[in-house]
């Protein structure tokens, strides 16, 4: 089976409720549960200092009403492992969509350390309370390393991303990375882990599009630039992101959140195939996105049809990176109130 249908099966086993070993295999299934063992040990376990809190008001001084973005999944959204709130993910992301959006911005972290796709519903019923206007979800690779079901991650991130669309939330999801360039992994694992988190990312893809999401693909978390300089972009543990590491993940994800909020500059109004962007099926598209990180992929429609013999049409973009945004710390209040959809409690 192709890599491709592959990642088609794995989807279309997440929505039935199948358990997914028969795209994997039950000896890549085993290998990875007795290896992955090996993985946490070298890792070893995570402090329980909590990442900088990046929860609040960004943009001070611009126009509202504020843009609400809701970050869930786990320790990458979360900034497990940095000093200052303006490492975090989430201080750069709200910052980016301030400083190119000319709007105040509410960002509120919903992510918890050592989250898998298990615990996206709870996030996302307290995501939902403050009505965002964005949801951005990096969720994945702690299933990976707890060998948890490809089809049991992609089921829960397919529901959560169907409830948030279903309430009118535009959403972002940040793909598996790839697990591979893990230092604390030795062979097979390592080998093991890249073919496993590169299924499921490919599959995630798949999900998030049929329920209405766009994906960005995350790849080797940073793209060659992480190949070329790992002590520089991963944290001491060799398994969590510097801070150098999360403000690269950061700027991958802000053009699509800019997109997806329907500020996206006017020349990337349509694909261009100078940049190798175009309009592709679906799981053809999701494999060449986990490939490629930075691509974007979100539906669209062809001659009126989202879809075709081979499957959902999607749109493939390498949107361009923006310009680092001032690195500013979050109000814990907004100081002026001034239009519909302001007040966002804060407690």
């Amino acid at each position: 089976m192709g890599k491709a249908g592959a990642a088609r099966k794995l989807a279309s086993a997440a929505a039935y409720g199948g358990g997914g070993l028969s795209v994997l295999g039950a000896g890549l299934f085993g290998v990875m549960k007795v290896e992955a063992k090996v993985a946490r040990k070298a890792i070893g376990r995570t402090s329980d200092e909590r990442p900088p809190e990046a929860t609040g008001w960004y943009g001070r001084g611009r126009p509202g009403p504020a843009l609400k973005i809701a970050l869930l999944g786990d320790s990458s959204a979360a900034g497990y492992g940095v000093d200052l709130v303006t490492e975090t993910p989430g201080a750069v992301l709200a910052n980016g969509v301030a400083e190119h959006a000319d709007r105040r911005v509410y960002l509120r972290e919903f992510c918890v350390v050592g989250a898998e796709s298990s615990s996206l519903g709870g996030q996302i019923d307290r995501a939902l309370a403050i009505e965002p206007d964005v949801a951005i979800i990096l969720i994945g690779a702690n299933d990976v390393t707890h060998a948890v079901l490809p089809s049991q991650s992609v089921r829960h991130l397919s529901e959560g991303v169907r409830r948030l669309a279903e309430a009118g939330v535009q959403v972002v999801v940040g793909t598996c990375p790839d697990l591979g360039t893990i230092k604390p992994m030795p062979p097979p694992l390592k080998q093991v882990a890249r073919a496993w988190s590169r299924r499921l990312a490919a599959a995630q893809t798949i999900a998030v599009i049929k329920e209405g999401g766009r994906t960005v693909s995350l790849g080797s978390i940073l793209g060659p630039e992480f190949l070329a300089a790992p002590a520089l972009l991963f944290g001491p543990d060799q398994f969590h992101p510097s801070a150098e590491g999360y403000q690269a993940l950061a700027n991958v994800l802000l053009p699509s959140a800019l997109a997806a909020l329907g500020l996206a500059p006017d020349d990337e109004a349509l694909p261009e195939a100078y940049r190798g962007e175009g309009i592709m099926p679906i799981a053809a598209a999701a494999v060449q996105a986990v490939n490629t990180p930075g691509t974007e992929l979100g539906g669209t429609e062809v001659a009126g049809n989202r879809a075709g013999v081979r499957g959902l049409w999607v749109e493939l973009r390498h949107r361009r990176r923006r310009p680092q945004a001032a690195g500013e710390g979050p109000d814990a209040e907004d100081e002026a109130v001034d239009g519909p959809g302001d007040t966002v409690a804060t407690a």
